[in-house]
Order: structure tokens, then C-alpha cells, then sequence
């Protein structure tokens, strides 16, 4: 059994939103952890695990920011985390998995099915072994409880319900 921690420092949670329906808006989460326990070489069925500090949400608009935390979207003061436990992780090829997990936002847990690019192992400098994966996928932000909702005058949706989750994230085996 090999058990791998992310590298913050060389891993990025981010999401994105339409704004007005006609661009999007980038956020990420500042402060996460994730583990990987596998028993295979090639990770298929390893087991994940991944929480986001909500406190450290940021899209470069401090405004912005604060009613994402309030009580309109993550209601950070009652629920100061979102996590991901998986369910499964199949390999369907050299370099792309199948990610299927619980993931909890405020107090509301879904299954969502994500899409892993593994981009393969490397040891760095000083002896570690990484493995790189990109992960994507999609959630309904309504059915996380995250409800905040506006129109314009013209009848426009101000923040879409869809938003796109990519994790770019560096795993480093522990000794």
C-alpha cells in the first residue's frame, strides 16, 4: 500500500462560473488537503479523499468573495468545509481514469462522476516521487444548497447553476 499527500504548492483547485451568461468568473480554494491510498503501480482503484478550507475561497474580489462565503452560497461560518471521499477510480486507459465520489458542500452530499488525466510520475530533485493528474468535471451548484440566484432587467440569469470544476494537482508518495 502506497499513500500519496498533495502538494499544495504545486497543485490548483479552481472552478468557474458564467457571469451574465456571457463570460466566466475563475475562483479557487487557497488552503486544501488530499490523500491517495493505492495498492497498485497504475492507481487503478486507489482510494481519495480531499477537503477545501471554504475560508479560502478566492476569485480576486473581495466583495465577491464575501457573500460566497455567506450564508447565499457556502455558508462558511456553519460549514467551513467541502470534502470529496471516493467511491471509485477506474482506469480506462494508460492515462485516463473514471473519479466517482461523495462530494459534501455545506450539508448536502452527491455522488459526482469527475475525469481524470493521469500526466505520469517523475522524481524530483530531492527524491520524491510524484505522480500528476488533471481532473475536471461538472456539479449543479442549486443542488448543494448554494441557491443565491438574480436576474437583470432583462430578464438575464446573473450566475449560471452549472459550474465547472479543474483541479490541476501534484500527489507526492509519503515513506
Amino acid at each position: 500500500m502506497a499513500t500519496f499527500k498533495i502538494d499544495a504548492a504545486h497543485s490548483e483547485i479552481t472552478f468557474k462560473v458564467k457571469h451574465l451568461m456571457i463570460t466566466n468568473v475563475t475562483g479557487n480554494f487557497n488552503t486544501f488537503d488530499a490523500t491517495m491510498e493505492t495498492v497498485a503501480d497504475d492507481f487503478a482503484g486507489a482510494k481519495i479523499s480531499f477537503e477545501a478550507d471554504v475560508n479560502s475561497i478566492s476569485t480576486n474580489n473581495e466583495q465577491r468573495d464575501g457573500h460566497l462565503k455567506s450564508d447565499d452560497f457556502f455558508a462558511a461560518d456553519k460549514f467551513p468545509k467541502l470534502s470529496f471521499v471516493s467511491t471509485s477510480f477506474q482506469k480506462l486507459s494508460d492515462s485516463e481514469f473514471k473519479l466517482v465520489g461523495d462530494l459534501t458542500i455545506r450539508d448536502v452530499t452527491k455522488s459526482v462522476e469527475l475525469a481524470v488525466e493521469y500526466g505520469g510520475t517523475m522524481v524530483d530533485p530531492w527524491g520524491q516521487t510524484k505522480a500528476g493528474f488533471e481532473i475536471g468535471g461538472k456539479i449543479n451548484r442549486k443542488e448543494f444548497g448554494l441557491q443565491w440566484s438574480a436576474t437583470t432587467e432583462a430578464g438575464g440569469i446573473v450566475v449560471s447553476d452549472e459550474v465547472k470544476l479543474h483541479l490541476a494537482v501534484q500527489m507526492v508518495k509519503q515513506a
